[in-house]
């Protein structure tokens, strides 16, 4: 029996959040399992009740809530991963990867893991192209991490720039081709 490969989608607080929908629906369409972990700024931009409905699972989004037994969320998830896909994922987020900031459940998670990481920025362009941002993204290049986008588009601000986050299509394409 084939087991079903296990994704964990990485929800950062960017106005891109509403996308996530989205390519959860794609990604369980394609017969994986999705596990969705939050940051609290994500949870400003959509409710983590539209996740747990779309992919049938808990959300998780607190490393430190009640536990029945003790199996430390941010391992217990690394561990299942068979890949992470964060999307969208912000100048703060992308920060703390490159420095190894393990201060919330996602970054620890990612921290932990083995499985491959697969994270899809979204920013304004003026933050996008900023050298602190840019530097940390050649870092966690560096650290094996695949990028995926942005591209140039409408950007919150109403302005037209790079810092839009990719199409649900182009990140499914890139996790399909990427998971073990």
């Amino acid at each position: 029996m084939k087991k079903i490969k296990e994704i964990i989608l990485g929800v950062t607080g960017s106005i891109s959040a509403y996308k996530a929908c989205d390519l959860l629906r794609f990604l369980k369409k394609s017969g994986f399992n999705i596990r969705v972990v939050m940051t609290e700024e994500a949870t400003n931009f959509i409710k983590p009740l539209t996740f747990q409905a779309l992919s049938g699972n808990e959300v998780y989004i607190n490393m430190f809530t009640e536990n029945t037994s003790w199996n430390p969320k941010h391992i217990a998830l690394a561990k299942a991963a068979d890949i992470i896909v964060i999307a969208p994922a912000t100048a703060n987020f992308i920060a703390k990867l490159a420095n190894g900031i393990c201060d919330d459940l996602l970054s620890c998670i990612c921290v932990a893991t083995r499985a491959k990481i697969v994270l899809c920025p979204a920013m304004n362009e003026n933050m996008y192209k900023h050298k602190a941002v840019q530097d940390n993204v050649r870092k966690i290049k560096e650290l094996g991490v695949i990028i995926v986008g942005p591209v140039k588009g409408r950007l919150a601000s109403g302005d037209i720039g790079i810092g839009h986050m990719v199409e649900v299509e182009d990140i499914v394409r890139v996790t399909k081709r990427s998971i073990k």
